[in-house]
């Protein structure tokens, strides 16, 4: 039998007990600790530091060295994928304070729907039973319905004789559009119907708890994606189920975890159970509605990239373990394609795709980069691979929108910095990495190609402060972004030519998606009337430093706009109307989808927008 360890992580104190020779990355998930890895503990990223006493480490890998200083490793910082522990060991984490409020509350220029979500509540007043009425109460509950055809249902008969009797059999009925009994509650409870809206994104999972009679939110919340310790992407989680006999579950249990406290928070922030939540609709890319539904992806990542699933889909959420009622009803609206997802038909619900006129151009701007154009009496979409690079991911000093980001740059004769919490600056976020590379395209730090200049070459049309930033190191040419003297870790953050490479894949594959999309419908760049940028990353990067890289068609900035999280906005509106979730699966049916990796043009469009500057 193997030895058994205790690792203990802080400042959480959680504990878990491992076989030795765990890793710190397994073991942390044994506990149920997040720790930040992208690449999927590949050892290719750097991003999961934590630190361990000096007693208990093991020499540091070639990995290590490479992404830690000198300074670090003599302090005991290592790669949680890297570390495998063979005694109890004490790990401490660097508390990142996430700030999703920045995926929540915006200000969203769509649609508004009025209550009718279909989940109804009835007030009964029943007839006791006694010797000369011994009718079951299964039945005089139906009776007093007047719908006796209505299937028995276990889950909510196991309860019955109770909740009747501490009611004295006044109740109240709750049930669904197609007259199916979700539950039985003591008193009457009509004023109290709520559901739940949720956005599982690849990087942040986002939950809206509603009142269904209202149609407002009461609270809302988000978390990191739990998942994204197998990998940033969805590429990588569908390797780890494919690899893994229990990759499947574990990805799926990861993910119902995560959501169960976010709800749970909900729960008690706005003061209800969770059995008061009767209805959940769900979106996200087809991956993650997959995983959701513990479906296994594996054939969506190889060609034909086929899905298990297209339409919407409804269970119930205790099939899912998911800490609402049990017996309520969980929805997760359709798929286009195996990566044109639900999250993009909840996109086009909330932009009223169908209703707009003109030609619309809207982009969800996220790992995966979705486009929609519409036109033309047409909705043609796409998604393109756009990569980890926006959430800050395969970056060398990149950090998700958390505390102590970079968000915005400014260069002039020096470099000036907007930071998330105005706290010491820790690393850079996808909307500082656009701006930075915006700003440096236009100080002549860069070039069109995004080749970084030589310093002695660059010294003539830099000043000092600037050239001084300009430096070769035996990785390559980098920007010093911040001096360690003033970064919050006291090493210099930075921006290398390969970080520039990854902005150059990520906002080429958006731009080319786009033009084909254009191409296929017959218009030009300059007859978009509005440009839509869905998602929090569309919000909160600078309009025109994205058009100034490319990112964005060259368009008077008037034209282009946020619409906040239109994807947490559609399950908003599919949760609230009936109406809604049957137009949702007309919409996904109706849409085209353009599959880029068949299209001989996509190449030559890609490698055309990777260039810097304003694109036409």
């Amino acid at each position: 039998m193997s030895k058994i360890i205790k690792v203990k992580f802080l400042p959480s104190g959680k504990v878990a007990q491992v076989p030795a020779g765990n890793s710190i990355l397994q073991s942390a998930l044994t506990a149920g600790v997040k720790i930040e890895s992208t690449c999927g503990g590949k050892g290719t990223c750097g991003k999961c530091k934590v630190q361990v006493s000096l007693e208990n480490l093991l020499p540091n890998t070639s990995i290590e060295k490479e992404f830690l200083s000198e300074a670090e490793l003599a302090a005991g910082w290592v790669l949680a994928c890297q570390q495998q522990l063979f005694e109890n060991t004490t790990v401490t984490l660097k508390e990142q304070k996430d700030v999703f409020k920045r995926k929540l509350g915006f200000e969203e220029n769509i649609a508004v729907v009025s209550p009718a979500s279909g989940i109804t509540k009835s007030f009964l007043s029943l007839s006791p039973p006694s010797t000369e009425n011994q009718m079951p109460d299964w039945e005089t509950l139906l009776s007093a319905l007047g719908h006796t055809e209505i299937p028995f249902n276990r889950s909510v008969a196991a309860y019955l004789p109770k909740v009747l009797r501490e009611g004295k059999f006044q109740v109240t009925v709750v049930m669904d559009e197609e007259d199916a009994l979700l539950a039985v509650e003591v008193g009457d409870t009509s004023s109290q119907l709520y559901g739940l809206a949720i956005d599982i994104g690849t990087t942040t999972i986002v939950a809206y708890l509603m009142d269904l009679n209202t149609g407002s939110v009461l609270a809302s919340g988000a978390a990191t994606n739990p998942q994204n310790v197998f990998g940033a992407d969805v590429i990588s989680r569908i390797v780890h189920v494919t690899d893994n006999d229990n990759g499947l579950q574990q990805l799926q249990e990861k993910l119902i975890h995560g959501l169960n406290e976010v709800i749970s928070a909900l729960c008690h922030d706005v003061g209800i159970s969770r059995n008061e939540i009767y209805r959940t609709v769900a979106v996200g890319n087809t991956t993650m509605s997959h995983l959701f539904l513990g479906i296994d992806p594996t054939y969506l990542a190889p060609a034909p990239f086929v899905p298990v699933f297209r339409q919407a889909v409804q269970v119930e959420a205790g099939e899912l373990r998911l800490n609402t009622l049990n017996t309520g009803k969980v929805s997760v609206l359709p798929n286009v394609s195996g990566y044109v997802g639900s999250d993009t038909v909840g996109v086009m619900l909330a932009a009223g795709v169908d209703r707009l006129q003109g030609i619309n151009l809207i982009i969800d701007i996220g790992t995966n980069g979705e486009v929609i154009l519409v036109g033309k009496d047409r909705i043609l979409t796409c998604s393109t691979a756009a990569g980890p690079a926006f959430e800050g991911a395969e970056i060398k000093s990149g950090m998700r929108a958390a505390e102590g980001a970079i968000e915005g740059v400014t260069i002039s004769d020096d470099v000036q910095l907007k930071v998330i919490g105005e706290t010491k600056p820790r690393g850079i976020c996808g909307s500082g990495l656009i701006d930075a590379v915006s700003e440096m395209y236009k100080a002549g730090i860069i070039d069109a190609s995004g080749r970084l200049g030589k310093k002695d070459q660059s010294r003539d049309r830099l000043s000092d402060k600037l050239g001084r930033r300009l430096r070769e190191t035996d990785g390559g040419r980098e920007f010093v972004l911040v001096w360690g003297s003033d970064s919050d870790s006291g090493e210099d953050i930075v921006l290398s030519q390969k970080d520039i490479r990854e902005l150059q894949l990520a906002k080429g594959a958006i731009m080319a998606g786009a033009r084909i999309l254009l191409r296929d419908m017959g218009v030009s760049p300059q007859e978009i009337d509005r440009v839509m940028l869905a998602g929090a990353f569309g919000n909160y990067i600078n309009r025109e430093s994205a058009r100034e890289i490319g990112l964005l068609p060259s368009l008077p900035i008037e034209r282009i706009e946020a619409i906040g999280n239109a994807a947490g906005h559609g399950a908003k509106m599919a949760l609230l109307s009936c109406e809604e979730r049957v137009r949702a699966d007309t919409l996904s049916r109706r849409a085209e989808h353009i599959e880029l990796s068949v299209r001989a043009e996509f190449q030559k469009e890609f490698v055309e927008s990777l260039s810097f500057g304003r694109k036409v």
